[in-house]
């Protein structure tokens, strides 16, 4: 028998199973059966456990498995046993990155669900289009990882593409995964808008920021938030089009401003826009007192030039590269399509301090525009 792998750390396994009891424990209680907001995030918490014990013990039993059949390949001289073994093990080895990655995800808010947020740079019908393209890429990447996406707020554009739109990304880690995507991105591409067929180079900044618990306390004072209602855009039926249900929230303090207008009531979005942006506010609030060490600080930038975190080269040839960890692909499409762990993983496992900032692609030169 083999010792299964020791993660330490995320992957306690004894604590988490005690973790696990006491959750299930609360869960039973008959006095919390009546507070949905406590069912609720006991519900998240059990969740989260189950799925990191089951992974856990899944790698050790599998790992076990291979070791015996292993050997009796060995005893008997059996090369299918054998090519089986091979295959497994590089099934395991996917699984034991997957785990050592979740157990880079050990920061306060980690394993919350995340609100994305979506914004065309300058450039009009050229970078709305690119900000709608990666609306699609991270609808396909939640999902690719079973989460739950909602769209909060979207505002198309005149012609083509979204001009933003907010995505509420719910599920285990979401944030701890999804905040690697924190910057300008960047597309080059042939665009189908110009009739003369030349290359064009389009931004949009994306951010994320965590799902806060209701226990956790954040002071939004309401005397200092503008409330503005305003009539729903897109899909949503008679009601969405015809009511000024959807509510714009700016703290007039920080300058932040939210948007929700998903929910068919004002009061509906007016809940979730306070809640978007007391997330907001503790987002701000976490990257204040870590500013020495935040990675959020590094990738935060403005949509210009020279400031994107990755590029997604279409034409004249194929690469998707990130410029904070050198990590890239030839394969544009499977990552437009959602295929973007490798990006992600790369960028967990590099501290921040290793990488390298450089936003240069060979033969590129050129500002943002048609080239």
């Amino acid at each position: 028998m083999i010792n299964p792998p020791n993660f330490g750390g995320i992957f306690d396994i004894p604590k988490k199973e005690k973790q696990l009891q006491s959750v299930v424990l609360q869960s039973e209680n008959p006095a919390v059966w009546g507070d949905p907001a406590k069912m609720q995030k006991l519900n998240k918490e059990k969740s989260v456990l189950e799925k990191d014990i089951a992974a856990w013990k899944a790698l050790s039993t599998r790992s076990e498995d291979a070791l015996v059949l292993l050997e009796m390949a060995a005893e008997l001289d059996d090369e299918g046993s054998f090519q089986e073994v091979v295959t497994e093990t590089a099934a395991l080895e996917t699984l034991q990155h997957e785990l050592e990655v979740k157990k880079m995800l050990a920061g306060e808010l980690d394993s919350n669900s995340t609100y994305l947020s979506i914004n065309a740079g300058a450039g009009g019908t050229e970078s709305q289009d690119w900000a709608e393209m990666l609306y699609r890429m991270y609808m396909r990447y939640g999902e690719k990882h079973g989460f739950k996406v909602q769209e909060i707020d979207r505002s198309d554009g005149e012609s083509a593409g979204i001009k933003s739109a907010t995505l509420l990304i719910e599920g285990p880690y979401a944030y701890g995964y999804l905040k690697a995507e924190n910057g300008v991105h960047r597309l080059v591409r042939i665009s189908p808008f110009d009739s003369n067929a030349r290359r064009h180079t389009s931004l949009a900044s994306v951010f994320c920021w965590a799902e806060v618990d209701e226990d956790i306390k954040i002071d939004l004072n309401m005397a200092e938030v503008r409330v503005d209602t305003y009539r729903a855009s897109g899909s949503g039926g008679q009601h969405v089009n015809k009511t000024d249900s959807a509510v714009r929230m700016t703290h007039l303090p920080t300058g932040l401003i939210v948007q929700c207008q998903n929910e068919r009531s004002q009061h509906s979005n007016r809940d979730r826009a306070i809640k978007m942006l007391k997330a907001a506010l503790y987002e701000r609030e976490v990257e204040a007192r870590n500013k020495a060490k935040d990675e959020m600080n590094s990738v935060k930038k403005e949509v210009t030039w020279g400031s994107q975190i990755r590029s997604y080269v279409m034409h004249p040839y194929q690469l998707v590269k990130d410029h904070r960890t050198q990590h890239e692909t030839s394969q544009v499409h499977a990552v437009m399509d959602g295929s973007l762990d490798d990006f992600i993983y790369a960028f967990l496992r590099n501290p921040i301090g290793e990488r390298v900032a450089s936003s240069s692609l060979p033969g590129d030169d050129s500002p943002s525009g048609n080239l």
